[in-house]
């Protein structure tokens, strides 16, 4: 179970949704509520003032990936508003994942802000110019969250939000080589929640990651995530 790069990397098992999942944000609905979820409990740089509680669930079918998230919150600000815009300053959830085992440093970066205008990157260190998923096929990524598209001022009282979101492989497959998402099948990974330019800015991680300063990109540190 582990990741060769990491020996200490987390572990999570990915369910097959055997159902029709439809986003509304809820984490108690049919599809998600025998989902075992998995926490973000690493903290990197100073313990913020007020720390949310973060946890995800994700499902997979043949077509796409479904990523839920619900955080505990209290400063939440939206400002973002353009596609591949400076999401993870505000308060943001992070899906970065590396499909293809024979290259795990090339990873994508799926980055949401808590009014679900997202980022989404594709980092190869030995191939830097392979381009990047378009503004059209990010559209595809269908995003559902809890609360509306632009929060400002911040919202400086204590909430519950979601983000809830299908990835189509689809998106993936210009890029990468990837495992198609089967019984047995592994991929590495690893969830975060950011907040740079909030009044309680943190960073939060589910796989541990060693380094001086917040920083998530840094494939050598992702857990595992193992497709049932």
């Amino acid at each position: 179970m582990e990741n060769a790069l990491n020996p200490q990397a987390a572990f999570y098992r990915v369910a097959r949704l055997n159902s029709q999942l439809v986003l509304d944000g809820n984490w108690d609905k049919p599809a998600w509520r025998q989902v075992e979820p998995l926490t973000l409990t690493h903290w990197m740089g100073p313990y913020p003032s007020f720390r949310p509680a973060v946890q995800a669930k994700v499902l997979y079918d043949n077509e796409a990936l479904y990523v839920i998230f619900r955080v505990e919150d209290h400063y939440v600000r939206a400002v973002a508003t353009e596609t591949n815009g400076r999401v993870w300053e505000d308060s943001c959830v992070e899906f970065f994942f590396s499909p293809d085992l024979n290259k795990p440093m090339a990873y994508f970066n799926l980055e949401v802000n808590a009014g679900g205008v997202a980022l989404f990157h594709y980092k190869d260190p030995n191939n830097p110019g392979a381009g990047l998923p378009s503004v059209e096929s990010i559209a595809t990524i269908q995003r559902y969250g809890s609360l509306a598209k632009v929060i400002d001022p911040e919202i400086t009282k204590p909430l519950i939000w979601t983000m809830e979101y299908r990835l189509p492989l689809s998106v993936l497959r210009p890029f990468s080589n990837f495992a198609q998402p089967a019984a047995g099948v592994r991929w590495h990974a690893n969830f975060y929640k950011c907040a740079d330019k909030t009044s309680n800015p943190h960073w939060i991680t589910w796989s541990k990651v060693e380094h001086p300063v917040p920083q998530f990109h840094l494939p050598q540190f992702f857990g595992v995530i193992e497709f049932t």
